[in-house]
């Protein structure tokens, strides 16, 4: 998902309004060249036709339909210069070709967002620009719809091979972020490190990357690809896990887990867009669902194998090594299988292999044509999610509901082993296997709310004339509240009257429960609300929460110690009642509005750019 962002394009019509078709005389074609002996300027006289859309005159017409025709021909027959423009003069052909580029920007406009979107709505990751090519036969497209070379028709055993790697990617960054936290005492006596705020801080410090990494990441992905920014990454966090582990003071180890959070940030803003690239808006539950267990299994997993490490090892070092270990076999497995999915990327490797064979080398795909230069895109990347954080209120509001869930989460991580080693006395080892509640009620999370989501979205969509609304994602964010409170407080109380092991777990269990649903449905209604600004939407919030998620933890302890389990977690509970309950019940009925209000602001503030 997810959640990082990409320049795509949205196709816009004129004349007939939004209702048009993309019939063939929506799109005039361009100037079809008459002979040598034509100029340019009457070139340009006859570049369109206003009541019929045609061009006028013979020309190339027969070459530019053998061009456009994709099936039943090798890779480079019809994309020379010759089969496409005959023996046209080279003035008159730079004209076409400019005419032609005209036309096209005309219909297109550069969108940063994960995926490009038609005026209309839908999803259409898929499309390649094949609509255009009448009118551009020096356009690179898909082999038509059934183009094997195309993701979204790989085979299923293809794709899941790709989803699993790409979850597995997405776990191991978390896992790395909450593995410490067993061993956070061992560091401190070592590396002499009394502040218990500087203690949490070589645990938190790797979340506050995941606050920057998405800004940019975006942009790196649409430069390069899927494949090269997360295979990089995945080598990069094995690199840096390592130098922690080699760490000789705490500048050292805090400085490479911020680099390694950095590194591992990658996959957690580029694999859900990874799984849009291959799966459609009706299959991409379940892959969605696996792809999402990875955040919230892997901070429960890693205290559970630290814990031992640090009980039957003579060093917190162990940790880190064990975690590099994991790390490797996760990268050379990936090295191996993982493969580009992202379009844009896959269809100018393409054009680059055209051009080389056929040596025409204006070949281009539909994303080249609509690309603006890399460091505006990338500008536009760090500055838009928090411009959009700032100035949107349904971003702020459910944006700040899911910061508060995902920094308590954390801040009940770096919190846990004082609990189970200072009040309940435990051993490492079996202190670490107390988050085994929150791991249980993470996997009962996404196997019970992912189908009663997409139930609840289906029957509301039903009872809505079959017209889907982004607030129906929505529908049980404010039940999560309720569950997460009281967890809270069952948790806090239990541990405060120091009961029996089993009910502080269970109130964790109560809380990791509810965890899925508020991330799940939150991101797919800021997707849904404005897919054309859905990445810049999503980062703003994922800004928020990580800056949650490496804060909350420096307070934590001394939270505690003051004010006891029971009363802490009851401020918070109450906290989450005040966040989760209202401002979602209120975005259900009114947020249609405010997204309108929005939408047309932003659209205002984009024409006069």
């Amino acid at each position: 998902m997810s959640l990082a962002e990409d320049a795509h394009f949205q196709y816009h019509r004129r004349g007939s309004g939004s209702g048009s078709s993309n019939s063939e005389s929506d799109y005039p074609l361009p100037v079809k060249l008459v002979d040598n002996s034509c100029s340019v300027e009457d070139v340009e006289k006859q570049q369109y036709k206003a009541d019929s859309g045609s061009a006028i005159g013979p020309g190339i017409s027969q070459s530019m339909s053998r061009a456009s025709n994709a099936s039943g021909r090798s890779l480079a027959s019809g994309y020379s210069v010759e089969e496409i423009y005959g023996d046209a003069a080279p003035e008159n052909i730079r004209v076409t070709r400019q005419l032609t580029m005209e036309t096209i920007k005309s219909r297109i406009s550069t969108v940063y967002s994960e995926n490009y979107f038609p005026a209309d709505g839908g999803d259409t990751v898929n499309r390649d620009g094949s609509e255009f090519k009448d009118i551009d036969p020096e356009l690179v497209t898909w082999e038509g719809p059934d183009d094997p070379e195309n993701p979204r028709n790989w085979s299923p055993f293809r794709k899941w091979v790709t989803t699993v790697v790409v979850s597995v990617y997405t776990m191991i960054a978390p896992l790395s972020s909450s593995i410490l936290t067993p061993a956070v005492p061992a560091i401190a006596e070592q590396l002499h490190i009394e502040s218990s705020t500087m203690q949490n801080l070589t645990v938190s410090i790797f979340v506050l990357a995941f606050a920057i990494c998405p800004l940019f990441i975006g942009g790196l992905s649409e430069l390069f690809g899927r494949q090269v920014v997360l295979n990089v990454s995945i080598v990069l966090l094995l690199i840096f896990n390592i130098a922690c582990a080699l760490a000789r003071n705490t500048g050292q180890l805090l400085i490479f887990r911020f680099l390694a959070g950095m590194a591992g940030a990658a996959p957690i803003s580029v694999g859900a867009g990874t799984l849009a690239d291959m799966f459609n808006d009706k299959d991409r539950n379940t892959p969605l669902a696996l792809y999402s267990l990875g955040p919230n299994l892997g901070p429960v997993i890693a205290p559970i194998i630290a814990g031992f490490l640090v009980e039957y090892t003579s060093s917190w070092r162990w940790v880190l090594w064990t975690l590099s270990i994991i790390n490797g076999v996760v990268a050379f497995v990936g090295l191996i299988t993982y493969k580009e999915t992202y379009a844009p990327t896959l269809l100018s490797r393409k054009a680059k292999k055209l051009r080389k064979e056929s040596g025409n080398d204006n070949l281009h795909t539909v994303f080249e044509i609509a690309r603006t230069p890399f460091m505006e895109r990338f500008l536009t990347g760090i500055t838009r999610p928090i411009v959009m954080l700032f100035t949107n209120p349904i971003i702020m509001g459910l944006g700040l509901y899911m910061a508060f869930v995902y920094g308590f989460m954390y801040l009940m991580l770096v919190t846990y082993p004082d609990l189970w080693y200072n009040v309940y006395h435990f051993k490492p080892g079996i202190a670490g296997l107390m988050y085994l509640g929150l791991g249980v009620g993470s996997i009962f999370s996404v196997a019970s709310w992912t189908p009663l989501t997409q139930y609840t979205y289906l029957r509301l969509t039903a009872r809505n004339g079959g017209i889907p609304k982004p607030e129906f994602r929505i529908f049980l964010v404010s039940p999560t509240a309720v569950i997460l409170g009281c967890g809270l407080l069952w948790y806090g109380w239990s541990a405060e009257a120091k009961l029996v092991w089993i009910m502080p777990v269970v109130g964790t269990g109560i809380f990791g429960f509810a965890l899925f649903p508020v991330f799940q449905c939150i991101q797919n209604y800021l997707i849904d609300m404005n897919p054309r600004y859905s990445a810049s939407a999503v980062g703003a919030a994922a800004v928020f929460r990580s800056t949650f998620g490496f804060g909350f933890p420096l307070f934590g302890t001394a939270m505690y110690n003051r004010l006891g389990y029971g009363w802490a977690n009851t401020i918070c509970g109450i906290l989450m009642f005040i966040l989760g309950i209202p401002f979602p019940i209120i975005i259900y009925f009114y947020g249609e509005r405010v997204r309108q209000w929005n939408d047309d602001r932003l659209e205002r503030k984009h024409n006069k750019t």
